[in-house]
């Protein structure tokens, strides 16, 4: 087993009438961004506190390169984690926060002026905490979990607060960490921004593992691409069609799978149809999402 990949198995945990983790068992691999999806209450957050080890599991395991986050003999070097943006003192500037994980890390004071400067922080440095926006939060707590240059990145919905070029510098920092062999595990909401992204991505619901797949095998597979057609003449357009696995919705516009954007304009005017639109539907990680998870989230 690679020293960096992260193996849950048979994860369960209970608080007291409700059971958060059912069973849940998944691998990330290194050399790759996994994305961690889940309607709200799905146990994202426990199973990541379980990884961690701040949350003790009812049973299963949940280990790093074979051992649990407990045994590891330097965790910051091989394990950083971002689970929220808020647990900063306030009076403390970005610098000297860094500068304490640091002195208890036993790591050169320097380090901390390197991932300041890593994640666009340095002007930054010596200003209060309480003064950062969220997005500026964000990147100070990424830059406390790459203190340890570590192996492995866990972070949860790293993108909260981050405007768009600030999710484009995150996804290129995070696409970089995983192509020098490291391991990324990324919790989130924001579906598109994971299927750009995430080479893999582990779908949970009422705490039970719904799918794990890669991003292209997800989107590419459990539904099919389709042809939208907007004409005055829906059912002479079917007709043209023979079927071919269309139908009408109750909108009026042509839904066409199986075929091509060319086949159906060439039925079209064979037979003699107005089209005023034809677009090609690509399948994206939010219709696999809704459709993997439709009835199956849990409010707690």
């Amino acid at each position: 087993m690679p020293d960096n990949e992260i193996v849950v198995d048979g994860l369960t945990k209970d608080f007291r009438r409700v059971r958060a983790v059912d069973g849940l068992s998944f691998t990330v691999r290194p050399g790759r961004v996994t994305g961690f999806l889940g309607p709200n209450g799905a146990g994202k957050t426990t199973t990541l506190r379980m990884i961690l080890g701040l949350v003790r599991p009812t049973s299963g395991t949940a280990t790093i390169g074979g051992r649990r986050y407990a045994d590891l003999a330097e965790p910051l070097r091989t394990v950083g984690a971002v689970l929220e943006a808020s647990s900063f003192h306030r009076g403390r500037s970005g610098r000297n926060h860094l500068l304490v994980l640091c002195d208890a890390a036993g790591m050169p004071a320097e380090r901390a002026d390197e991932v300041l400067e890593l994640v666009g922080l340095t002007t930054a440095a010596t200003r209060k905490v309480r003064g950062y926006s969220l997005g500026m939060k964000q990147r100070l707590g990424i830059a406390a979990a790459l203190l340890g240059d570590p192996q492995v990145l866990i972070l949860d919905e790293p993108a909260n607060g981050l405007d768009p070029e600030g999710i484009h510098w995150m996804r290129g920092l995070l696409r970089g960490f995983a192509q020098q062999g490291r391991t990324v595990l990324v919790s989130s909401h924001l579906l598109g921004e994971v299927q750009h992204l995430a080479d893999d991505v582990v779908i949970i619901a009422g705490g039970k593992l719904v799918r794990q797949a890669g991003v292209g095998e997800l989107t590419g597979a459990l539904t099919t691409a389709r042809v939208l057609a907007r004409t005055p003449n829906p059912d002479k357009l079917v007709a043209a069609l023979n079927g071919a696995g269309s139908e009408t919705g109750e909108d009026g516009v042509v839904r066409v799978t199986g075929v091509d954007t060319a086949a159906v304009f060439r039925a079209a005017v064979a037979a003699g149809i107005e089209l005023h639109e034809l677009t090609y539907e690509r399948t994206d990680l939010e219709q696999v999402f809704l459709e993997l998870t439709s009835g199956r989230a849990e409010i707690r």
